[in-house]
């Protein structure tokens, strides 16, 4: 392989495709990783269940051409409680999630990365805790690592006003679906029914499915193709502002 064409396949810095040599040559030009997390988890009647997934590894693909960054492959699989009853939806408890997010940066760390972007699709509040947990404790125990963690819905919050109809938009609404629109227009199957579901405060409940039947949050009938590429154009250009700050936090 040539130079020129080694500059060429190090522009996108996908761990997946990368030799071993071409990865000892990346990290010349970078020690940042992103890691994207999702799920395997339903998001209505209209889109696939690997919605989360999809979305995080394209993030940050499209991130890694705005800033020079590694690119682990997906985190297929996540805490999904609230959903745990639908069908479709396969997800791992908190201990094994820990571990496996604790096992992964140690061996990044171990060749050489040393700041770690864990983004996630999912946004489950259980399941970013878990990894929020797992950063914090990792911290304490590799000298001179980085961590940034959050989900999209962090990054959602930071998009231009106006950009996003409906309020509150959080699972397989205006969001997920333009996105998916977007990203896997041949995974959409029509639409979804708007729902804003209303669990009782402070209870677990047994029967999650009575509370939230369709396993929407938000409006699906608002998305668009279109509103799907902006939103992960936006989403990319205010995560790459989060490797660059990351970078120079010490």
């Amino acid at each position: 392989m040539t130079s020129i064409e080694l500059e060429i396949k190090l522009l996108h810095m996908l761990i997946t495709d990368m030799t071993m040599q071409e990865f000892e040559a990346g990290l010349a030009i970078s020690r940042t990783v992103i890691v994207p997390f999702g799920s395997i988890e339903e998001h209505g009647s209209h889109l696939p269940l690997g919605t989360d997934t999809f979305h995080a590894y394209e993030l940050a693909k499209l991130t890694a051409t705005l800033t020079k960054v590694f690119v682990m492959p997906p985190v297929w699989y996540g805490l999904c409680r609230s959903t745990s009853q639908h069908p479709g939806t396969i997800g791992i408890a908190s201990p094994a999630l820990r571990e496996l997010v604790m096992s992964m940066c140690r061996s990044m760390y171990a060749q050489g990365l040393r700041q770690f972007v864990l983004i996630s699709g999912h946004a489950g509040g259980t399941h970013m805790a878990t990894i929020l947990d797992s950063a914090d404790n990792l911290i304490e125990e590799l000298p001179d690592a980085g961590f940034a963690v959050l989900s999209i819905l962090d990054l959602i919050a930071g998009l231009p006003d106006g950009l996003i109809e409906t309020p509150e938009d959080a699972h397989a609404g205006e969001v997920e679906t333009s996105l998916m629109q977007f990203l896997k227009p041949e995974l959409v199957t029509g639409t979804s029914s708007r729902e804003f579901p209303e669990f009782p405060k402070f209870i677990i409940v047994r029967d999650k499915l009575r509370y939230w039947p369709g396993g929407v949050w938000g409006d699906p009938s608002k998305a668009s193709k279109a509103k799907g590429q902006r939103i992960l154009k936006e989403e990319a250009r205010l995560l790459a502002e989060l490797v660059k700050k990351l970078r120079d936090i010490r």
